[in-house]
């Protein structure tokens, strides 16, 4: 089972941005180092607490700073942006890389994002699937382009204006071929997007602030897609993400992960848990699939999500979640803001050099 790291990323708006983004680069660099396969980054615009504006633009700061990992946006946000720009930009990142690129993709969730861009009142998921129908077109396509797909806002045309002489009216393809892979993060118990992602070879991540009891749906809707264009799902190709607190002592991981007041996995919870009631969304923190009708205390939500403990305790339930599930490609591992610097190290590096080597020899892994 590989091993990967997502950042929302989530810091106190007290902090400076200077600050946390030096952080955030600093962490996916020890991720690096560590071994672990990659490392997806989220944005925001309108947003101090996850203050990553552009996923594409903080990741290419870690190209020449990273030897193996491969960087993704976790996730660049479709309705922001014209797909022109996403497929540009995301072939340039291809190959400054060399290969160590995956892009993320999502509508973009946060409404204010969508008040300050005008597109508050439209259909971001619609506009999400044009998106990433033309940049599939776009990397299948030799110019000139045009693009004129029914149903879908964006027309794309180079017609007019192709010069063989001068290469312009022309875009260049991915370093990877065909293309990069792309993930999306599921949110929802029994998404329906991810039935599309099957669909069109797109591979998900199962988000963290999920109860464990709705990753399966995940799975079979998953599966379903892939069954519809003829194709049989691999697990290999599932990332299930989990906030997990390890260290040496096991009630020093506890007291970090969960009872502390000052605990960064306190604070991201009760900020997400505000940010998804407001929305309506917080079906998530509940087991019938319902919103709840009072808010869920966070209590138990920390109870439910996260994984604290010492080192065996850790492995045991990893390898519980994999029995429960019936096996996924990666355990992707939630980062946190860095409240204590020794203890959000320590974690990571026990992750990397015992919890992980435990769980792949218990699955008969190398």
């Amino acid at each position: 089972m590989r091993l990967g790291y997502f950042t929302m990323p989530v810091h106190p708006a007290t902090r400076s941005p200077t600050d946390t983004l030096r952080e955030d680069r600093e962490i996916i660099i020890l991720a690096d180092v560590l071994g672990y396969y990659d490392a997806f980054v989220g944005e925001h615009l309108t947003d101090l607490i996850e203050n990553i504006t552009n996923s594409m633009m903080f990741q290419a700061t870690l190209i020449h700073s990273t030897k193996q990992i491969k960087l993704g946006t976790g996730t660049t946000n479709l309705s922001h942006v014209h797909p022109v720009l996403v497929a540009c930009h995301a072939a340039m990142f291809d190959h400054l890389s060399q290969g160590r690129f995956i892009l993320g993709v999502s509508p973009g969730a946060l409404p204010s994002d969508a008040e300050a861009l005008g597109i508050f009142d439209e259909d971001r998921n619609k506009m999400f699937a044009e998106s990433i129908e033309v940049i599939f077109k776009i990397w299948q396509s030799d110019p000139p382009y045009d693009i004129q797909l029914p149903d879908n806002r964006f027309k794309i045309s180079t017609l007019q204006t192709l010069d063989n002489f001068s290469h312009t009216g022309k875009m260049y393809k991915p370093y990877q071929s065909p293309r990069p892979e792309i993930v999306g993060t599921v949110v929802a118990p029994f998404s329906k997007g991810v039935i599309a992602m099957g669909e069109k070879d797109m591979h998900p991540i199962s988000a963290n602030f999920l109860y464990d009891c709705w990753l399966q749906s995940h799975w079979d809707n998953y599966a379903l897609g892939k069954s519809n264009v003829g194709l049989v799902a691999s697990r290999e190709d599932w990332r299930v993400a989990r906030t997990i607190m390890v260290h040496d002592d096991h009630k020093t991981a506890v007291n970090y992960g969960k009872d502390s007041s000052q605990s960064p996995y306190r604070f991201y919870y009760n900020n997400l848990a505000h940010k998804l009631r407001k929305g309506k969304r917080d079906a998530v923190f509940s087991k019938s699939g319902q919103t709840p009708e009072n808010p869920v205390p966070v209590d138990d939500i920390l109870d439910e999500l996260v994984i604290a403990g010492d080192v065996n305790y850790v492995v045991d339930q990893i390898l519980a979640l994999h029995h429960q599930l019936g096996g996924f490609g990666e355990l992707v591992y939630a980062g946190l803001d860095w409240t204590d610097p020794l203890l959000a190290r320590r974690s990571m590096v026990l992750m990397a050099e015992q919890v992980m080597p435990k769980v792949n020899q218990a699955l008969g892994k190398t």
